[in-house]
Order: structure tokens, then C-alpha cells, then sequence
């Protein structure tokens, strides 16, 4: 009998367990599908592409354009080139576990909600070819799982953030914009440091300075011998003058 009330209560505690965790995964799958359903609500849909997105279901998982892991948590929205305008809602930043957004090539305006930056888990966002004004939010760049962003073919604004994931993109993630263009003076000129001369230079360069000054030594004593030639040229002629002799002739 003891055993029998252990088993059933053992029974009872998985069951309760189990039904607690669909409860969690009902009550996130409904915030996600709330959160889904005001961006839905904020768009406007002239092809029904979002026709499927029925705010009554249990979890937006069912939905088109939708895709889930196995916790009936959303991680991708894809609604690229759908045809939609509107503007986007800070109740995206409500998906913790979204990693890919893309809403490219639509007519969607307004600004980028700053709740977007709530999306711990995203790597990708791609915006561009849309109608969106405004800045990019600093918050995108506390992403640190963010790996692609698109934003060019906009109309945005301001400085781009150059911190945190920014640092790792490059201007084609911006271009078409309207973003501050940052002016960045040139570097000073390098001078070439001239080579070190080697052996043969080195002794070229001895003999060289040998004969050099040799030559000004030899240039040194003819211009002293040129000065000194008018004196020194009477007293040696004085030397070699032969003298005269005189005899005494008798009477």
C-alpha cells in the first residue's frame, strides 16, 4: 500500500511538472503571438500575406512566414519583399529568442524601435530596401550574436554606431542612406628609411674619401708652391749664379 501511494504521487509530480511546462510554453507562445499580432495590426497587407496569422490560435508557430524550435518559441520572422508598409512595433523586442528578422524590400516607414535591441538571441537583421527614417538605435549594438545587418535603401539618418557589434560591419550595411559623413584625416607621409650600405659600398666609399683627400692634399702643396715660387725663385738663383772671379794680373 505504501509503495502503491509512492508510485501514484511520484505519477502525480511528473504529471504536474509536465503540465507546468506546457503552461510556460502556452503563456510565452501567446505573449510571442500577441507580440506578432500588433506588428500585424501596424501593417498594412494589400497581398494578405500575413492572412494566416490568427491571433486566436494557441501559438503563432502555425502560422506562415513563422518558424519555432522545439519549445514553441519563435526565432524567425520572414517576410521579405511581401509587399507590406507600415511602420514596425516595439512589441518585436518581446521574442527573446528571435534570431533572424527579415523585412527587406517592403514600403515599411518610421523609425527603428529601440526594443529591437531587447533581441539577445538575434544574428540577423535585414531592413534594407524599406522607407525608414529616423537613427539606428545605440541599442542594436549591445547585439553581441548579431552577425548580418542590412540597412541600406533607407532614408535614415545621424552617425552610425561604431561600437559593439558595429565595429564588425562595413559600409555596405549603410550605404544609400543619409547618415553624418565622418572625415577622417590622412596619415602623414612615410619617409623611406635609406638601406644600410653593405661591404662593397662601404669600400667604395673609402677609396673614394681616400682619393678625395689625397687630391686636396696634392691641390694644397701646388697652390703653396705657386705662392711661394717668387720667393723662393731669386734666392735660388742666387745659389746657382755662378760667381765671378777675379785675378791679380801683374804689372
Amino acid at each position: 500500500m505504501e509503495r502503491a501511494v509512492t508510485v501514484i504521487s511520484g505519477s502525480t509530480f511528473v504529471c504536474s511538472v509536465l503540465l507546468f511546462q506546457l503552461i510556460i510554453s502556452r503563456v510565452a507562445a501567446n505573449s510571442e503571438g500577441d507580440a506578432l499580432n500588433a506588428l500585424k495590426t501596424s501593417l498594412e497587407d494589400p497581398k494578405h500575406i500575413l492572412q494566416s496569422w490568427d491571433a486566436t490560435l494557441v501559438n503563432p508557430c502555425t502560422w506562415f512566414h513563422v518558424t519555432c524550435n522545439s519549445e514553441n518559441s519563435v526565432t524567425r520572422v520572414d517576410l521579405g519583399n511581401a509587399f507590406l508598409s507600415g511602420q514596425l512595433v516595439s512589441q518585436l523586442g518581446q521574442l527573446p529568442n528571435l534570431q533572424y528578422l527579415q523585412l527587406y524590400g517592403n514600403n515599411i516607414s518610421g523609425e527603428i524601435p529601440v526594443e529591437l535591441g531587447d533581441l539577445t538571441n538575434l544574428v540577423s537583421l535585414d531592413l534594407y530596401s524599406n522607407k525608414l527614417v529616423g537613427t539606428i538605435p545605440p541599442t542594436l549594438a549591445r547585439l553581441s550574436k548579431l552577425r548580418f545587418l542590412e540597412l541600406s535603401n533607407n532614408n535614415l539618418t545621424g552617425d552610425i554606431p561604431v561600437n559593439g557589434s558595429f565595429s564588425q560591419f562595413t559600409p555596405i550595411s549603410f550605404q544609400n542612406n543619409h547618415f553624418n559623413i565622418i572625415t577622417v584625416s590622412p596619415p602623414p607621409p612615410i619617409v623611406p628609411t635609406p638601406p644600410a650600405p653593405s661591404a662593397g659600398n662601404i669600400a667604395t666609399a673609402t677609396i673614394a674619401g681616400g682619393v678625395a683627400a689625397g687630391a686636396a692634399l696634392l691641390f694644397a702643396a701646388g697652390a703653396a708652391l705657386l705662392f711661394a715660387a717668387p720667393a723662393i725663385s731669386p734666392a735660388y738663383r742666387r745659389r746657382i749664379k755662378p760667381r765671378d772671379h777675379f785675378f791679380d794680373v801683374p804689372g
